[in-house]
């Protein structure tokens, strides 16, 4: 069955769009305590959060794009040679515009509260580093934490998903992956280790979040790359 270019597409940008909104929304919508007194879903509820998103999304549009909903993935399975680079040009357009689709939804949810919306530093679930963030690790802190687990997320995406791996189950252990990435990583950068999934809110924030995209954007295709040259040392020769 011949999978369209355009279907696609737009598979990819409503899986981004989804994975932003519900993961970047669990963390800038219910992710602190309220004034109404509910409690705020902490770090595991927003890691949940996320790696729920790619289970549900891998499950949804997995057979029409692979479901990659992340530039690092879609580069990481070109390196490795699994995909055309027309098609990940393809991908990673539509992850963008989807990415900054969910950020905008999410951005106009926030705006509705009646007694006034502040975005501040890093708003909309933006990702970032030193002082004001989160836990106020460094730079270096920083990448190193996002390059090395994008690492083990395209690892374990290559794997999973090989001829072997355990096709049926790729995607619950993928949504558990990033649930773990999580849990490491919030204090430290919010977890990013996906380009589209900070370019949205970053360019929404603006300001320092947007000044420090940067990292997000190297760091998880550093990553990506070396896991791509690993899988294809080990990988057995019938990949």
């Amino acid at each position: 069955m011949k999978i369209e270019t355009y279907s696609k597409f737009v598979a990819e940008l409503i899986g981004t769009f989804g994975l932003v909104l519900f993961g970047c929304g669990a963390a800038a919508i219910a992710g602190v305590d309220t004034a109404g007194g509910l409690s705020g879903l902490g770090l595991l509820g927003i890691a949940t959060a996320f790696g729920l998103s790619v289970v549900v999304f891998a499950y949804a549009i997995g057979g029409i794009s692979g479901c990659h909903i992340n530039p690092a993935v879609t580069i990481g399975v070109l390196a490795a040679g699994r995909l055309s680079a027309k098609d990940a040009g393809v991908y990673i357009l539509a992850q963008l515009i989807g990415a900054l689709l969910g950020a905008f939804v999410l951005q106009q949810i926030l705006s509705g509260q009646l007694a006034g919306f502040q975005a501040g530093e890093w708003a909309y679930g933006s990702n970032g580093w030193g002082q004001g963030y989160q836990n106020e690790y460094g730079v270096v802190a920083a990448f190193t934490t996002e390059a090395v687990l994008t690492f083990l997320f395209l690892f374990v995406i290559l794997a999973t998903t090989s001829n072997v791996g355990n096709g049926t189950m790729a995607g619950l252990a993928i949504g558990f992956t990033l649930l773990l990435i999580h849990l490491v990583a919030i204090p430290v950068t919010g977890t990013s280790v996906n380009p589209a999934r900070s370019f949205g809110p970053a360019v929404l924030a603006g300001g320092v979040a947007l000044s420090q995209l940067w990292l997000f954007i190297v760091a998880p295709i550093v990553g990506a790359l070396v896991a791509a040259g690993v899988w294809r040392a080990i990988a057995p020769k019938a990949e």
